[in-house]
């Protein structure tokens, strides 16, 4: 095994034991589920603004990737503009996580963690940012992109 190779196990090592022990323990979490075909964990919790998100950690060479499907692209687009303009006045102050949007026109929370970086405190500060967005930015995000429009008098 090449030292490369043996980080790498000793990383998924690592993610495997603390998110099916300390993780998987927590109150807010509901699920915890590793698919080795594509090396990912699927971390999913519940939170009081929303009824549950999964946190995606895609294990790779050099970093752990991790995304969290935050909500679709309203159809208007002049809501989209709106939307995406609060998003990145949002990113401004975001540490571990950023605001983006996927090929599909969605918006995702995402970021990523060297592999020299990666700890058991860097796992939770991971799941506790994603968390903490979530239920800080999701029904604020809702009200922007999908509000219903205004009625106007005749």
């Amino acid at each position: 095994m090449t030292p490369d190779a043996a980080d790498l196990e000793a990383a998924r090592a690592l993610i495997g034991a603390h998110f099916t022990g300390p993780v998987r323990a927590q109150p807010a979490i509901q699920h915890v589920e590793y698919d080795p075909e594509l090396s990912r964990w699927y971390v999913r919790f519940g939170c009081d603004g929303r009824d549950a998100a999964t946190i995606y950690f895609d294990l790779h060479q050099r970093t752990l990737r991790y995304e969290l499907y935050f909500l679709p692209a309203p159809d208007d687009p002049e809501r989209r503009a709106e939307l995406d303009a609060w998003l990145l006045r949002r990113n401004h102050d975001l540490y571990g996580a950023r605001f983006s949007t996927g090929p599909d026109g969605d918006v995702y929370l995402t970021g990523r963690l060297a592999l020299e970086h990666l700890s058991e405190a860097e796992l939770d500060r991971v799941i506790g940012v994603l968390f903490e967005l979530t239920e800080r930015w999701f029904q604020a995000a809702v009200r922007i992109a999908f509000r219903p429009r205004a009625q106007h008098a005749s």
